[in-house]
């Protein structure tokens, strides 16, 4: 992967959407990744609907969150989390999470690390 030689700014809605194959009514965007040379870092919006969310499972690479609007439950481990817009999210790599939407539209930002990132679903 290379560095970035300039700058990038562009407007999210430009960004293409698309499903979450293990979600139900979760999209996803990647706004910046080394799609376009990122060399450290992902950038990713996902927006879950009413009755959306994510089973639990886990990924090898951390997640860190930061929540737009909405409300979910969000379980990390055997932990129970209701958030909402302002709150920061950290998931260590291989822990067991999942989402459970309140209140839709459920939209947070993800930054996770430009690595390989092995998902395994451990609830369907």
């Amino acid at each position: 992967m290379s560095n970035v030689s300039r700058p990038l700014v562009r407007r999210a809605e430009s960004v293409e959407s698309r499903a979450v194959v293990a979600g139900t009514a979760t999209e996803i965007q990647d706004l910046l990744g080394s799609h376009e040379g990122m060399p450290n870092f992902f950038l990713r919006r996902f927006v879950m609907g009413a009755g959306g969310g994510m089973p639990r499972h886990t990924n090898s690479v951390e997640h860190e969150q930061f929540v737009l609007s909405g409300r979910a439950r969000v379980t990390i481990a055997d932990e129970i989390h209701e958030v909402g817009p302002g709150h920061a999210v950290y998931i260590p790599a291989g822990a067991p999470h999942s989402y459970a939407v309140l209140e839709a539209p459920f939209e947070f930002l993800c930054i996770v690390p430009n690595a390989p990132d092995r998902i395994e679903i451990l609830d369907r």
